[in-house]
């Protein structure tokens, strides 16, 4: 992960650090050796540290490096704690942007191929902060940001009320590609309308779910569609402090994406004991307890009060074996007697690989690693937790029909 510090790093200016993506290894060595034997060696921190930093690191480029390959512009609606990697905002969260899986701003301004251009915010201060952080002109209003830009990649970066409209506008646009915040909206029919806009204009829509894009949960879910731990018996999950919307959303994807099945069906209660949300009084996103059923009757547990505060965990057990997943590291033990430890991803942060991939498919590398309507049904669970608790905890069977679709999950 970049660092958090909103001071620029300042290096000649032929000069700019980069992150590594996986598509650029094979061009490691030579750049490797480009950095330590040119002329400007003398002014460059030591280049071995460089190139380790980030662990599979920060790349040394020239500006005119790469010329015969597309570059694309890029734009981030939404200049806050995500967006921005502003830390005035994530004061307010009581959270620190060196804490996070990556920004949009870093991920966009770091890739070796992506121009940002500009940014929107209604808050003036975060404009002020972004323009000295980035470098770039930012509008006070995405509308007349999209009018008078032209983008291949735009960042969502805004609370999730406002999803639909602005992932709708940006494919209107033309916007070749959207990376919108989580969850992908705050009932199943705006999400429906989002897809269905996108796969009009031919836009790609991806929702920044990160442990999609983490190495550790890909190699999890190619060992269990390998049977490496036998037939899967049950799956639970639990996270501090509530947030079925909010924080749900990463674990209730996580859980459909390592297993490579979908929720069928849901039964919960949700947590009212009426926390206030961090993100102000204008959202109420409970947490709450329950199962979800997938295919074969396999159930998987959630356990997330509002005030509870046990480490976000994840532990999902097979006749051969068992995987738990917590703090971006995965421990697996079997039943022979044997175990594992994969250690959290080191070479770059979640964003910056989704930026890295997308990067990949503008290229015209193939399809997309994530389908977006995995997004949506992950917030047709979430969704279901708020109708089963109004029917006192009935299943509640997916995918959801007629009103069931425009229940709101009112996340920041």
């Amino acid at each position: 992960m970049l660092p958090a510090s909103p001071e620029p790093v300042h290096l000649p200016h032929q000069w700019v650090l980069r992150p590594l993506c996986e598509t650029d290894h094979n061009r490691l060595s030579t750049e490797a050796t480009q950095a330590i034997t040119g002329d400007l060696t003398d002014t460059l921190p030591d280049p071995d540290n460089i190139l380790r930093s980030g662990a599979t690191g920060m790349r040394l480029n020239r500006e005119n490096e790469q010329m015969s390959e597309p570059r694309y512009r890029s734009g981030i609606i939404g200049l806050g704690f995500i967006g921005g990697a502003d830390q005035v905002s994530g004061d307010a969260l009581g959270q620190t942007v060196s804490g996070l899986d990556g920004t949009h701003y870093y991920s966009h301004a770091s890739h070796p191929r992506v121009d940002l251009i500009c940014g929107s915010s209604r808050d003036a201060g975060r404009r002020h902060r972004f323009e000295e952080r980035a470098g770039v002109h930012t509008y006070a209003d995405w509308v007349a940001m999209l009018d008078a830009e032209q983008f291949d990649i735009v960042s969502v970066a805004t609370y999730a009320p406002q999803h639909a409209e602005m992932v709708i506008a940006c494919a209107e646009k033309g916007v070749r590609a959207i990376l919108c915040e989580k969850p992908i909206a705050t009932t199943v029919a705006d999400a429906d309308r989002m897809v269905a806009a996108c796969e009009k204009t031919g836009s790609l829509l991806v929702i920044n779910h990160q442990r999609r894009f983490n190495l550790g949960h890909r190699r999890l879910r190619q060992l269990i569609a390998d049977g490496g731990l036998g037939t899967l018996t049950s799956l639970s999950t639990e996270w501090p402090g509530g947030r079925l919307g909010n924080v749900g959303t990463h674990m209730f994807d996580a859980m459909q994406m390592v297993i490579s099945q979908p929720a069928q069906a849901v039964t919960g209660i949700l947590d009212l004991a009426g926390k206030p949300d961090c993100r102000g009084p204008g959202f109420a996103d409970p947490g709450g307890w329950g199962m979800i059923r997938f295919a074969g009757d396999l159930l998987g547990m959630v356990e997330a009060s509002d005030y509870g505060f046990a480490d976000g965990s994840m532990t999902i057990i097979g006749s051969e074996g068992r995987a738990s997943i917590a703090g971006g590291s995965i421990a697996l033990s079997f039943r022979n007697g044997t175990s594992e430890n994969w250690p959290p991803d080191a070479d770059m942060s979640g964003m910056d690989r989704i930026v890295c991939e997308i990067v990949d498919y503008l290229d015209g590398a193939g399809d997309f690693a994530y389908d977006v309507n995995e997004a949506v049904r992950t917030l047709e669970a979430i969704a279901a937790f708020h109708v089963s608790h109004a029917r006192g905890g009935a299943w509640v069977q997916l995918p959801l029909a007629g009103d069931e679709r425009t229940t709101i999950v009112n996340s920041g």
